[in-house]
């Protein structure tokens, strides 16, 4: 029974701590200002750490320095100043709009059965095959026929990439790229005609100009696994979803 009471004494105590404790938080005043406790809760519980009392200090120091900031800013009159008002307006819209977006992913939620169709169907369509390439990118077809012709003749096609390609990715390794099968479709289609080793007899034109293009090795390509490509997934079809569900109110909406 003693045991019992010391045990009842101390949670009360520890209560009356607690209770202390966010008082003080709450009683924080700046000239006269109180700092709502909300503010302090909220950035408590999206500061992605531990609740802890360093955390509480960090926080009371950020909140008193802004309500420094925000009052000597009312004072100078930037809280009538035009601008300053479409930015707060349109912050204030932001916001909400966030809030409505998370709120209709958790009632919209993207499936697992959704996404593993989703990774079928992209792996069906994915090219088996990944390419190890070199390419000189040239301003016109002209250049790019010099260049095969000056091939043709013995040239070195690591040095004529390093002096001339405009890629400015790639000219100075003479021309590599890396293995890959995401290449624009034109590019993409020059290279599965090609053998190992051999270079396009004509130039091949993408919006990028025109490149003269030396396959230098196939592999079957490596396709992640559903659990590895599963993140990626998720955020392009919670992008789609949010995207049709804007369309949709849009539709919906009067617009004069």
């Amino acid at each position: 029974m003693k045991l019992s009471r010391i045990l009842q004494l101390l949670l009360v105590i520890a209560a009356s701590a607690l209770t202390a404790s966010v008082a003080q938080a709450q009683d924080v005043k700046v000239n006269g200002v109180t700092i709502p406790q909300t503010r302090f809760e909220f950035l408590a519980k999206n500061s992605g750490q531990p609740d802890s009392p360093e955390l509480r200090n960090r926080i009371k120091d950020t909140l008193i320095t802004r309500e420094v900031l925000a009052q000597e800013a009312i004072k100078k009159g930037f809280d009538k100043n035009p601008e300053v008002l479409v930015q707060v307006d349109l912050q204030r819209q932001q916001v909400l709009i966030n809030a409505m977006v998370q709120d209709y992913m958790k009632t919209h939620p993207v499936t697992d059965e959704a996404m593993k169709k989703e990774y079928d169907q992209v792996k069906a369509k994915s090219n088996s095959k990944e390419y190890k390439a070199h390419h000189i990118l040239v301003e016109t077809e002209d250049e790019a026929k010099q260049i095969i012709a000056q091939l043709k003749k013995g040239g070195n096609f690591e040095k004529i990439a390093a002096e001339k390609s405009k890629d400015t990715g790639s000219k100075a390794s003479g021309g590599s790229l890396d293995w890959s099968n995401h290449y624009v479709a034109p590019f993409l289609q020059a290279l599965t005609k090609l053998k190992k080793g051999q270079t396009t007899d004509t130039p091949v034109q993408t919006q990028f100009g025109w490149h003269v293009i030396r396959l230098d090795d196939v592999r079957t390509a490596k396709f992640p696994t559903f659990e590895q490509a599963k993140p990626q997934i998720m955020q392009e079809m919670e992008k789609q979803a949010v995207s049709k569900m804007i369309a949709d109110l849009r539709a919906k909406a009067k617009i004069e």
